[in-house]
């Protein structure tokens, strides 16, 4: 039995003589006994948090190697993000070698004024341009060997704040793109 003593209650040396009073005990087992009942259904009804993850699509396990088609049709939808080292990225609009002032391959990196902006001002302009809301922007992500994995989950976070409707991880470079990624990984 748990108790709890609070000393002698009997006069002490000299002064007026006291009759003694006999010590209080508080019983304390049914406080510890609620404790633990307490302690019991918080620990059962308590939900643990889930591990927070993002849906990925991932291809269906074949032998032979799917060779991807270019995306020279959808040109205008395009923008391949190229993932080097130090955090650094290299994005281009459309094709590399295109004429056009939005396939200038431009170095940025993961802060909002960065590749969150050039993705906003695209995911917002694309279906205009192609005149179809159903065709959205197409992402690659190309991660190099210097780029961590912290580099490739934080362009996956940028695609899902941006809500870009489609993106793909390729490991397969081209040779312009094989200089564009030595550039950044310097």
């Amino acid at each position: 039995m748990a108790e709890l003593n609070t000393g002698d209650g009997g006069g002490g040396k000299g002064g007026k003589v006291r009759s003694k009073k006999q010590n209080s005990k508080v019983d304390l087992t049914a406080m510890v006994d609620l404790a633990f009942l307490l302690i019991t259904f918080f620990m059962l009804t308590t939900s643990l948090s889930k591990p927070q993850s993002m849906p990925l699509g991932l291809p269906a396990k074949d032998d032979e190697k799917v060779k991807i088609p270019p995306v020279k049709t959808d040109q205008r939808r395009t923008v391949t993000i190229i993932l080097g080292g130090n955090d650094q990225i290299k994005w281009y609009h459309g094709l590399l070698e295109a004429p056009e002032p939005d396939g200038k391959p431009t170095t940025t990196d993961y802060t909002s004024n960065g590749i969150r902006k050039e993705i906003l001002k695209r995911v917002a302009s694309i279906p205009q341009v192609m005149g179809d809301k159903d065709k959205g922007m197409i992402v690659i992500i190309k991660p190099t060997k210097k780029s961590t994995y912290k580099n490739l989950v934080d362009i996956l976070d940028e695609m899902a704040i941006c809500k870009v409707p489609t993106y793909a991880i390729v490991n397969d470079f081209t040779p312009e793109e094989n200089k564009l990624a030595e550039e950044i990984n310097k």
